[in-house]
Protein backbone atom coordinates (compact mmCIF):
# COMPACT_ATOMS: atom_id res chain seq x y z
CA UNK A 1 0.00 0.00 0.00
CA UNK A 2 1.10 3.32 -0.71
CA UNK A 3 0.75 6.53 1.68
CA UNK A 4 0.74 9.91 -0.08
CA UNK A 5 0.65 13.34 1.28
CA UNK A 6 -2.22 15.21 0.09
CA UNK A 7 -1.31 19.00 -1.22
CA UNK A 8 -2.38 20.74 2.29
CA UNK A 9 0.17 18.45 4.22
CA UNK A 10 2.67 18.69 1.93
CA UNK A 11 2.36 22.18 1.91
CA UNK A 12 2.30 22.12 6.41
CA UNK A 13 5.79 19.99 6.28
CA UNK A 14 6.96 22.73 3.60
CA UNK A 15 6.08 25.86 5.69
CA UNK A 16 7.55 23.82 8.71
CA UNK A 17 10.86 23.19 7.18
CA UNK A 18 10.71 26.70 6.22
CA UNK A 19 10.28 28.31 9.83
CA UNK A 20 12.88 26.13 11.23
CA UNK A 21 15.46 26.59 8.28
CA UNK A 22 15.29 30.67 9.00
CA UNK A 23 15.49 29.72 13.04
CA UNK A 24 18.94 28.81 13.32
CA UNK A 25 17.62 25.28 14.90
CA UNK A 26 21.60 24.75 15.67
CA UNK A 27 22.19 27.40 17.55
CA UNK A 28 18.94 26.72 19.30
CA UNK A 29 19.80 23.20 20.70
CA UNK A 30 23.40 24.23 21.46
CA UNK A 31 22.37 26.70 24.15
CA UNK A 32 18.98 24.35 25.48
CA UNK A 33 22.01 21.96 26.17
CA UNK A 34 24.07 24.90 28.01
CA UNK A 35 20.96 25.87 29.84
CA UNK A 36 19.76 29.33 28.19
CA UNK A 37 16.30 28.08 27.38
CA UNK A 38 15.01 31.53 25.90
CA UNK A 39 16.13 30.85 22.11
CA UNK A 40 14.04 27.66 22.63
CA UNK A 41 11.13 29.09 24.54
CA UNK A 42 10.72 31.44 21.59
CA UNK A 43 10.53 29.00 18.48
CA UNK A 44 8.29 26.45 20.58
CA UNK A 45 5.86 29.84 20.46
CA UNK A 46 6.53 29.94 16.89
CA UNK A 47 5.73 26.31 16.66
CA UNK A 48 2.51 26.60 18.65
CA UNK A 49 1.28 29.49 16.13
CA UNK A 50 1.77 26.91 13.24
CA UNK A 51 -0.23 24.62 14.75
CA UNK A 52 2.08 22.21 15.89
CA UNK A 53 1.00 21.23 19.75
CA UNK A 54 -3.11 22.05 18.21
CA UNK A 55 -2.67 18.55 16.47
CA UNK A 56 -3.33 16.07 18.70
CA UNK A 57 -5.46 19.01 21.39
CA UNK A 58 -9.58 18.13 20.67
CA UNK A 59 -11.21 21.14 19.04
CA UNK A 60 -13.60 21.30 22.29
CA UNK A 61 -10.51 22.45 24.20
CA UNK A 62 -8.90 24.71 21.23
CA UNK A 63 -7.34 22.52 19.39
CA UNK A 64 -7.52 20.58 15.81
CA UNK A 65 -7.08 17.26 16.88
CA UNK A 66 -6.04 14.70 16.77
CA UNK A 67 -4.66 14.13 13.55
CA UNK A 68 -2.22 11.95 13.55
CA UNK A 69 -0.91 12.14 10.15
CA UNK A 70 -0.50 15.89 10.39
CA UNK A 71 1.12 15.18 13.80
CA UNK A 72 3.53 12.59 12.29
CA UNK A 73 4.53 15.25 9.14
CA UNK A 74 5.04 17.63 11.84
CA UNK A 75 7.44 15.34 13.80
CA UNK A 76 9.37 14.31 11.58
CA UNK A 77 10.13 18.02 10.73
CA UNK A 78 11.46 18.65 14.22
CA UNK A 79 13.11 15.46 13.90
CA UNK A 80 14.79 16.02 10.91
CA UNK A 81 16.01 19.84 11.81
CA UNK A 82 16.66 18.61 15.51
CA UNK A 83 14.44 20.86 17.82
CA UNK A 84 14.49 20.67 21.54
CA UNK A 85 12.28 20.46 24.02
CA UNK A 86 9.41 17.81 25.32
CA UNK A 87 7.37 18.04 21.75
CA UNK A 88 6.44 13.81 22.16
CA UNK A 89 5.57 14.47 26.20
CA UNK A 90 3.17 17.99 25.04
CA UNK A 91 1.69 15.89 22.15
CA UNK A 92 1.02 12.48 24.27
CA UNK A 93 -0.42 14.65 27.16
CA UNK A 94 -2.94 16.14 24.61
CA UNK A 95 -4.36 13.23 24.30
CA UNK A 96 -4.09 11.86 27.68
CA UNK A 97 -5.68 15.01 29.22
CA UNK A 98 -8.68 15.03 26.08
CA UNK A 99 -9.30 11.44 27.32
CA UNK A 100 -9.65 12.19 30.58
CA UNK A 101 -11.87 15.72 30.44
CA UNK A 102 -12.70 17.72 33.11
CA UNK A 103 -10.93 20.60 34.87
CA UNK A 104 -7.55 19.42 34.02
CA UNK A 105 -8.37 19.39 30.81
CA UNK A 106 -10.22 23.10 30.75
CA UNK A 107 -7.01 24.75 32.50
CA UNK A 108 -4.22 23.08 30.64
CA UNK A 109 -5.12 21.81 26.73
CA UNK A 110 -5.88 25.44 25.33
CA UNK A 111 -2.39 26.15 26.78
CA UNK A 112 -0.91 23.55 25.68
CA UNK A 113 -2.07 23.81 21.96
CA UNK A 114 -1.45 27.59 22.39
CA UNK A 115 2.11 27.22 23.45
CA UNK A 116 1.32 29.03 26.45
CA UNK A 117 2.52 26.04 28.39
CA UNK A 118 5.55 23.74 28.36
CA UNK A 119 4.51 20.28 29.66
CA UNK A 120 6.56 17.02 30.34
CA UNK A 121 4.97 13.42 30.89
CA UNK A 122 5.65 10.56 32.92
CA UNK A 123 3.45 7.57 32.06
CA UNK A 124 3.54 3.79 34.36
CA UNK A 125 5.25 0.96 32.07
CA UNK A 126 7.54 3.89 29.98
CA UNK A 127 10.37 4.47 32.36
CA UNK A 128 10.52 7.08 35.52
CA UNK A 129 12.10 10.17 33.52
CA UNK A 130 10.18 13.12 32.72
CA UNK A 131 11.79 15.44 29.76
CA UNK A 132 13.28 18.68 30.44
CA UNK A 133 10.94 18.84 33.74
CA UNK A 134 13.15 21.63 34.84
CA UNK A 135 11.22 24.10 31.56
CA UNK A 136 8.03 22.50 31.86
CA UNK A 137 5.28 24.52 33.62
CA UNK A 138 3.44 21.30 34.51
CA UNK A 139 4.90 17.68 34.82
CA UNK A 140 2.13 15.42 34.65
CA UNK A 141 2.32 11.42 35.59
CA UNK A 142 -0.07 8.59 35.59
CA UNK A 143 0.12 5.61 38.24
CA UNK A 144 -2.23 3.24 38.09
CA UNK A 145 -5.54 4.83 37.39
CA UNK A 146 -4.22 8.30 39.53
CA UNK A 147 -3.19 11.52 37.16
CA UNK A 148 -1.07 13.63 39.14
CA UNK A 149 0.58 16.72 38.87
CA UNK A 150 4.84 16.41 40.10
CA UNK A 151 5.45 18.53 43.02
CA UNK A 152 9.18 19.45 41.30
CA UNK A 153 11.30 18.51 38.30
CA UNK A 154 12.95 16.19 40.50
CA UNK A 155 16.75 14.61 40.60
CA UNK A 156 18.46 15.21 36.93
CA UNK A 157 19.71 12.17 35.16
CA UNK A 158 22.84 11.77 32.75
CA UNK A 159 21.75 11.32 28.63
CA UNK A 160 23.84 10.16 26.03
CA UNK A 161 21.99 13.58 24.48
CA UNK A 162 22.53 16.68 26.85
CA UNK A 163 20.03 18.54 24.91
CA UNK A 164 17.67 15.73 26.12
CA UNK A 165 17.58 16.12 29.53
CA UNK A 166 15.76 13.69 32.14
CA UNK A 167 14.29 14.21 35.56
CA UNK A 168 13.12 11.61 37.86
CA UNK A 169 10.00 13.82 39.39
CA UNK A 170 9.30 13.58 43.23
CA UNK A 171 7.04 11.43 44.24
CA UNK A 172 3.72 12.22 45.15
CA UNK A 173 1.86 15.48 44.13
CA UNK A 174 -1.53 16.62 43.71
CA UNK A 175 -4.53 13.96 42.55
CA UNK A 176 -5.82 15.72 39.65
CA UNK A 177 -7.94 12.95 38.37
CA UNK A 178 -8.15 8.69 39.09
CA UNK A 179 -10.21 5.91 37.36
CA UNK A 180 -10.55 4.21 34.56
CA UNK A 181 -10.90 6.76 32.53
CA UNK A 182 -7.23 7.77 33.67
CA UNK A 183 -5.90 4.44 32.88
CA UNK A 184 -7.37 4.32 28.92
CA UNK A 185 -6.15 7.62 28.33
CA UNK A 186 -2.70 6.64 29.20
CA UNK A 187 -3.35 4.03 27.32
CA UNK A 188 -4.09 6.14 24.23
CA UNK A 189 -1.29 8.95 25.48
CA UNK A 190 1.46 6.02 25.30
CA UNK A 191 0.40 4.64 22.07
CA UNK A 192 0.60 8.19 20.44
CA UNK A 193 3.62 9.02 22.72
CA UNK A 194 5.79 5.97 21.05
CA UNK A 195 4.12 6.96 17.31
CA UNK A 196 5.58 10.87 18.13
CA UNK A 197 9.14 9.65 18.92
CA UNK A 198 8.97 7.23 16.02
CA UNK A 199 8.03 10.18 13.02
CA UNK A 200 11.27 11.65 15.05
CA UNK A 201 13.74 9.29 15.12
CA UNK A 202 12.77 8.58 10.76
CA UNK A 203 13.50 12.50 10.49
CA UNK A 204 16.62 12.66 12.46
CA UNK A 205 17.74 9.16 10.56
CA UNK A 206 16.92 11.60 7.10
CA UNK A 207 18.83 14.71 8.36
CA UNK A 208 21.59 11.90 9.33
CA UNK A 209 21.31 10.42 5.45
CA UNK A 210 21.33 14.00 4.09
CA UNK A 211 24.79 15.68 5.67
CA UNK A 212 26.57 12.24 5.42
CA UNK A 213 25.90 12.19 1.36
CA UNK A 214 26.91 15.68 1.37
CA UNK A 215 30.01 14.54 2.88
CA UNK A 216 31.31 11.74 1.19
CA UNK A 217 30.59 13.88 -2.02
CA UNK A 218 33.00 16.62 -0.93
CA UNK A 219 35.68 14.41 0.89
CA UNK A 220 38.53 13.06 -1.16
CA UNK A 221 41.11 9.72 -1.43
CA UNK A 222 43.23 8.92 -3.67
CA UNK A 223 42.15 11.96 -5.82
CA UNK A 224 38.75 10.99 -5.96
CA UNK A 225 35.09 11.45 -3.89
CA UNK A 226 34.79 9.18 -0.99
CA UNK A 227 31.11 8.26 -2.29
CA UNK A 228 32.50 7.20 -5.50
CA UNK A 229 33.90 4.16 -3.88
CA UNK A 230 31.42 1.09 -4.31
CA UNK A 231 30.95 0.30 -0.66
CA UNK A 232 30.33 3.44 0.32
CA UNK A 233 27.50 3.67 -1.82
CA UNK A 234 25.83 0.29 -0.74
CA UNK A 235 26.05 1.26 3.04
CA UNK A 236 24.06 4.54 2.10
CA UNK A 237 21.54 2.50 -0.15
CA UNK A 238 21.42 0.30 3.04
CA UNK A 239 20.72 3.05 5.52
CA UNK A 240 18.53 4.89 2.60
CA UNK A 241 16.31 1.55 2.48
CA UNK A 242 15.88 1.28 6.40
CA UNK A 243 14.43 4.61 6.41
CA UNK A 244 12.09 4.26 3.44
CA UNK A 245 11.11 1.02 4.90
CA UNK A 246 10.23 2.62 8.23
CA UNK A 247 7.76 5.47 6.16
CA UNK A 248 4.62 3.39 4.98
CA UNK A 249 5.05 1.93 8.11
CA UNK A 250 4.72 5.45 10.32
CA UNK A 251 1.79 6.24 8.10
CA UNK A 252 0.28 3.25 8.23
CA UNK A 253 0.37 3.49 11.86
CA UNK A 254 -0.98 6.78 11.63
CA UNK A 255 -4.22 5.98 9.53
CA UNK A 256 -4.76 3.02 12.46
CA UNK A 257 -4.70 5.38 15.00
CA UNK A 258 -6.64 8.20 13.13
CA UNK A 259 -9.90 5.40 12.45
CA UNK A 260 -9.02 3.90 16.52
CA UNK A 261 -8.73 0.21 14.96
CA UNK A 262 -8.07 -2.64 17.86
CA UNK A 263 -4.71 -3.08 16.23
CA UNK A 264 -3.30 0.44 16.51
CA UNK A 265 -1.09 -0.38 19.42
CA UNK A 266 0.93 -2.93 17.31
CA UNK A 267 0.96 -0.70 14.37
CA UNK A 268 2.27 1.97 16.30
CA UNK A 269 5.11 -0.45 18.03
CA UNK A 270 6.17 -1.53 14.25
CA UNK A 271 6.20 1.54 13.32
CA UNK A 272 8.72 2.62 16.30
CA UNK A 273 11.36 -0.46 16.08
CA UNK A 274 11.26 0.23 12.11
CA UNK A 275 11.92 4.26 12.37
CA UNK A 276 14.02 3.82 15.71
CA UNK A 277 16.44 1.27 13.89
CA UNK A 278 16.70 2.78 10.62
CA UNK A 279 17.35 6.33 12.34
CA UNK A 280 20.28 5.18 14.78
CA UNK A 281 21.74 2.78 11.45
CA UNK A 282 21.92 5.98 10.11
CA UNK A 283 23.96 7.33 13.03
CA UNK A 284 26.10 4.48 12.67
CA UNK A 285 26.94 4.78 9.14
CA UNK A 286 27.20 8.68 9.56
CA UNK A 287 29.75 8.40 11.93
CA UNK A 288 31.92 5.60 10.52
CA UNK A 289 31.62 7.61 6.92
CA UNK A 290 32.47 10.72 8.64
CA UNK A 291 35.21 9.34 10.63
CA UNK A 292 37.21 10.85 13.63
CA UNK A 293 35.45 14.65 12.55
CA UNK A 294 32.13 13.31 13.15
CA UNK A 295 33.08 13.12 17.11
CA UNK A 296 34.16 16.89 17.00
CA UNK A 297 31.65 19.46 18.73
CA UNK A 298 31.99 21.73 16.54
CA UNK A 299 30.24 20.14 14.11
CA UNK A 300 25.89 19.99 14.06
CA UNK A 301 26.44 16.40 13.26
CA UNK A 302 27.42 15.58 16.62
CA UNK A 303 23.48 16.51 17.72
CA UNK A 304 22.17 14.31 15.50
CA UNK A 305 24.35 11.88 16.39
CA UNK A 306 23.53 11.95 20.09
CA UNK A 307 20.26 11.92 19.40
CA UNK A 308 19.38 9.29 17.77
CA UNK A 309 19.96 6.47 20.12
CA UNK A 310 17.96 8.10 22.49
CA UNK A 311 14.94 8.43 20.18
CA UNK A 312 15.05 4.79 19.19
CA UNK A 313 14.88 4.04 22.72
CA UNK A 314 12.29 6.50 24.37
CA UNK A 315 8.56 6.15 24.71
CA UNK A 316 9.60 1.90 23.77
CA UNK A 317 12.50 0.28 23.33
CA UNK A 318 12.87 -2.25 20.40
CA UNK A 319 12.35 -5.10 22.17
CA UNK A 320 9.46 -4.05 23.80
CA UNK A 321 7.80 -2.66 20.85
CA UNK A 322 8.62 -6.12 19.21
CA UNK A 323 6.61 -7.85 22.47
CA UNK A 324 3.90 -5.73 21.54
CA UNK A 325 4.02 -6.28 18.12
CA UNK A 326 3.99 -9.70 18.49
CA UNK A 327 1.03 -9.90 21.58
CA UNK A 328 -0.75 -7.80 18.78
Amino acid sequence: MRFLLDDEQREFARSLDALLTAADVSAVVRGWAAGDHGPGLTLWRRLADAGVFALAVPEAYGGVGPLPVETAVACGELGRHGVPGPVVESVAAGVLLGGVGGPVAKEWLPRIASGTAVVSLVLEGYGPYALDADVADAVFTVSGDELRLATGPGSLTVSADPARRLFRPEAGGEVLAAGPRVREAARAAGAWATFATAAQALGCGEELLRATVAYVKQRTQFGVPVGSFQAVKHRLADTLLGLEFARPLLYGAAVELADGAPGAGAAVAAAKVAAGEAGYAAARTALQLHGAVGYTEELDLAWWLRRARPLRDAWGTPSACRARVLAG
